[in-house]
């Protein structure tokens, strides 16, 4: 099942580290399958309130996912950016194929029953 890693980083001065970062970040996604879906584009905040921009990428499963993030290649390059964006970073998985909120939604309405 498809995993995924979010990125919300705040906005920030440019600074060069940053740039070495994004030009050497999707060296270490390769191995793991790991592609970007959204990457600095401007969001459009339709309710709350959202500084900065998003990241997604895509990986085969959580353990890709994970992997990724805990590789030494990772590890190496993610001070280059951590130094000088401020941000919150998530793993979390997808959804099977044919899932139904409705049956979330009734086994939490079930177990708020009890």
């Amino acid at each position: 099942m498809t995993a995924y890693a979010i990125a919300h980083l705040r906005p920030t001065d440019p600074h060069p580290e940053i740039f070495e970062y994004i030009e050497k970040i999707q060296a270490t996604l390769d191995p793991f399958g790991g592609r970007f879906l959204v990457h600095g584009e401007e969001v459009e905040v339709e309710e709350g309130n959202w500084p900065g921009t998003v990241v997604v990428l895509a990986f085969p499963d959580m353990a890709q996912a994970r992997g990724w993030y805990a590789s030494p290649a990772y590890q190496e390059i993610l001070p280059l950016r951590t130094k000088h964006i401020e941000g919150d970073v998530v793993l979390v998985p997808g959804v099977p194929d044919g899932y139904d909120p409705a049956r979330t939604a009734a086994k939490l309405r079930a177990a708020a029953a009890e």
